[in-house]
């Protein structure tokens, strides 16, 4: 394991935030998967949280409550991404990327609906409602996680094998 390499990715995938980007286009979750697979059990769930609170304090900071949602489900990503540890394949980063995806649509719009100066009323309608609407920004969750997810490992990995190991000599 190259933990600078690791680090490095990180780091630039959380600094994509602070660029211009299309809403919900980030890459948050695949960052907690890629922790999660990489990094040791301490730091794949400090860096990821470390990487967002950073870039929260540039983009600026929002509702402790619903930050309380986005951090703590970053949190339950990046053990999911544990899950890779040592096993890593494109099927099961696929299926994680895709599960992370719909945990963060799922638990961050119930945030959305739960706290106080929401639009929704909170019943179950309004509920209903908080989900539909947020519908048409899960296309870009979505796609940026399945993108973030392919170019954080799909780099890691091809660095690891062909740029970091060390070749042989045969004679």
């Amino acid at each position: 394991m190259n933990i600078l390499l690791a680090l490095m990715l990180i780091l630039f995938a959380a600094f994509s935030r602070l660029i211009p980007h299309a809403p919900n286009f980030t890459p948050v979750i695949s960052i907690a998967l890629f922790a999660g697979a990489y990094l040791k059990k301490r730091y794949a769930f400090l860096v990821p949280v470390a990487a967002l609170f950073l870039s929260d304090a540039v983009i600026g900071f929002y509702d402790l409550g619903s930050m309380a949602f986005v951090y703590g489900t970053l949190l339950l990503i990046a053990a999911l991404g544990l899950m890779l540890e040592k096993k890593i394949s494109a099927g099961r980063i696929l299926g994680l990327s895709l599960s992370g995806a719909v945990i963060f649509f799922i638990t961050t719009n119930f945030a959305v609906w739960l706290f106080p100066g929401s639009m929704y009323p909170k019943t179950l309608a309004g509920l209903a409602q908080c989900y539909v609407m947020a519908i048409p920004f899960f296309g870009n969750t979505m796609l940026s996680t399945l993108i973030y997810s392919a170019a954080m490992f799909g780099v890691y990995e091809l660095a690891d094998k062909y740029v970091f190991k060390p070749k042989t000599v045969q004679g």
